[in-house]
């Protein structure tokens, strides 16, 4: 008997078991089976069986001893050394550099504490593959000392990897809230995260126009963000030695006293927005008028207290009907509060409550809602009444929807509506935040207690977030990221609300990609790289020393489109 593949025309080949013997000089031969349905590898186990071939068990030849995560860590590391962020972080290759790569990589598949880095690590390939599975918590934290040391060095690198001169430089601060009283740069400031009752540490972050991280400064927690903004010029000029930049700032941090210091550098340009207070000055002073916009929404105009600068007002109507709706809201909550003190203060018939008194419980509703401008209080020992000031309301929502960009650079270099693009590609800024700050990178809670060592963290998440980015703007394809967004943004109009486009809709409608896998998430991806696993294997014998072998899983449609998509 022998198995024979038989072709089918256009059809797939029949898989026959079969049986010959001969007549005379003639063959003859007897189909006893059809085996097409079976699986390939049962298939060829009978054809071995009846070529007289020994047929031995997987499990009878080896075992597997151990097996551990592999593909995410291949895919960061990866990442890491096609950036040449290795020989940027030191030339040659050392211990002290090994552990730094380690942590990076580490911090974008667990973010844990140190301690725990070092406990972690060990559960994936990452500790063999950079030999560093003895370090333990104090060799992180000299590691630590090593990169912060090395910071401005690496930083000038990125600089010069992706900033040149008459570049668009994005920058803003954040904040990060502080559990413990020994770190000097905790204090206490405008928290953005919400946690009260805490301090807080601030750090200002600078990109290139793209997101792309260049560069982090820390700054004790009540630090105000305009007196960051000299030392980024100082970083630019100085340490990056970049004569012409334009920097991109939000309103409350390229202050008007802010920019006049700019102003005293002749290559450094900028581009920020003004102020609600300033917006309506100048619709006053007539310089903004609303008739503008009644066949565009972008105009530029021209004010004499602004010499030397190009304003460009624009109006949004979407965005005027979210303030609407938002003012709205707030009078409502606000007026609810107040009614409660109102029916407190009709109650208190016996030992009416004091002037004093109601207000300082007035004054707690107005200061948290901040609707004072638009009530009219009246406050007596044992009176409380307030009526709305519709002509103040109604003030404000005349300029609902519009907002003001300021810019030194002239019509030649950047027009009006890329004047708004690069104004509005601070959001590249903020996402970097998001991550940082979110469930990729967890840049908090920060558990270091030094001056040195908080600063060297944060530094040590902004390279994490660099690799991040690259290996994001890889993914799109596979993550729920719209894949012309970037082109999109170089062409629409600047000023209506983005939409995205018929490819993202369908990814987010289908969760399939055209090629019919299914769309992750950037942690959901790291996720399905890591069951991709490194496993060892010991071969069955009766010896004592038995010979060990390494086999990784071979990779899924999924996991090679991604390998494939990094380039590795």
């Amino acid at each position: 008997m022998y198995v024979e593949t038989v072709p089918n025309r256009n059809s797939r080949p029949a898989i026959l078991l079969r049986e010959g013997w001969r007549e005379g000089k003639q063959v003859r031969k007897r189909t006893l089976a059809n085996l097409s349905d079976w699986p390939q590898p049962k298939i060829d186990a009978l054809r071995r069986l009846l070529g007289n071939e020994p047929l031995v068990s997987p499990g009878d030849l080896f075992s597997t001893v151990r097996s551990v995560p592999h593909g995410h860590v291949d895919a960061i590391l990866g990442t890491i050394r096609k950036l040449g962020l290795e020989t940027l972080i030191a030339s040659k290759r050392t211990r002290t550099r090994d552990l730094v790569i380690a942590m990076i990589v580490d911090r974008l598949i667990h973010h844990s504490s140190k301690l725990g880095t070092t406990r972690l690590w060990k559960t994936t390939t990452l500790a063999e593959e950079l030999s560093v599975e003895d370090a333990d918590v104090d060799a992180l934290y000299d590691a630590l000392d090593w990169l912060l040391a090395r910071q401005a060095k690496i930083e000038r690198g990125l600089a010069k990897h992706h900033l040149r001169e008459g570049a668009l430089v994005l920058y803003d601060v954040s904040s990060s809230y502080y559990y413990g009283a020994h770190c000097s740069l905790a204090q206490y400031g405008h928290d953005r995260d919400g946690k009260k009752g805490l301090p807080i540490i601030v750090w200002g972050l600078m990109t290139d126009r793209d997101g792309r991280p260049v560069a982090v400064e820390v700054y004790p927690g009540n630090t105000g963000d305009p007196t960051t903004v000299p030392d980024q010029v100082e970083k630019l000029r100085q340490q990056f030695g970049l004569s012409r930049v334009v920097l991109v700032g939000d309103r409350g941090m390229l202050t008007a006293t802010k920019i006049e210091t700019l102003k005293q550098h002749p290559g450094l340009g900028w581009i920020s927005a003004l102020k609600s207070p300033q917006i309506r000055r100048l619709a006053e002073q007539g310089a903004l008028q609303l008739s503008l916009f009644d066949q565009t929404n972008l105009a530029e105009i021209h004010a004499p207290e602004y010499p030397g600068e190009r304003l460009v007002a624009c109006f949004n109507p979407l965005l005027a009907e979210e303030r609407r709706r938002k003012r709205e809201a707030l009078l409502q909550a606000t007026e609810k509060a107040l009614a409660r003190i109102a029916r407190e203060v009709q109650r208190r018939t016996r030992t009416p409550l004091q002037k004093e008194a109601i207000g300082l419980k007035v004054g707690r509703v107005i200061d948290h809602y901040k609707m004072a401008k638009h009530l009219a209080l009246e406050i007596e020992d044992g009176r409380f009444a307030w009526k709305r000031q519709q002509e103040a309301i109604q003030r404000e929502a005349t300029l609902d929807g519009i907002y003001v960009i300021r810019t030194s650079e002239a019509a030649q270099t950047l027009s009006a509506p890329e004047t708004v693009r690069s104004y509005k590609s601070l959001s590249q800024a903020e996402r970097a935040f998001r991550c940082l700050k979110g469930l990729d990178l967890r840049i908090r809670p920060i558990r270091h207690r030094t001056e040195a060592h908080v600063p060297a963290h944060i530094f040590l998440c902004t390279l994490a977030y660099y690799v991040e980015w690259h290996m994001r703007k890889a993914w799109a394809p596979l993550l729920f990221e719209d894949d012309e967004l970037e082109e999109d943004r170089q062409t629409r109009d600047p000023v209506a609300p983005a939409k995205p486009s018929a490819a993202a809709r369908r990814k987010k409608a289908m969760r399939v990609t055209p090629d019919g896998l299914e769309v992750q998430s950037f942690e959901t991806m790291l996720a399905v790289l890591g069951t991709r696993c490194r496993n060892t294997c010991r071969v069955r014998t009766d010896r004592s020393d038995a010979p060990t072998f390494q086999q990784i899983t071979e990779p899924t449609a999924l996991q090679a489109k991604a390998m494939a998509l990094l380039g590795l």
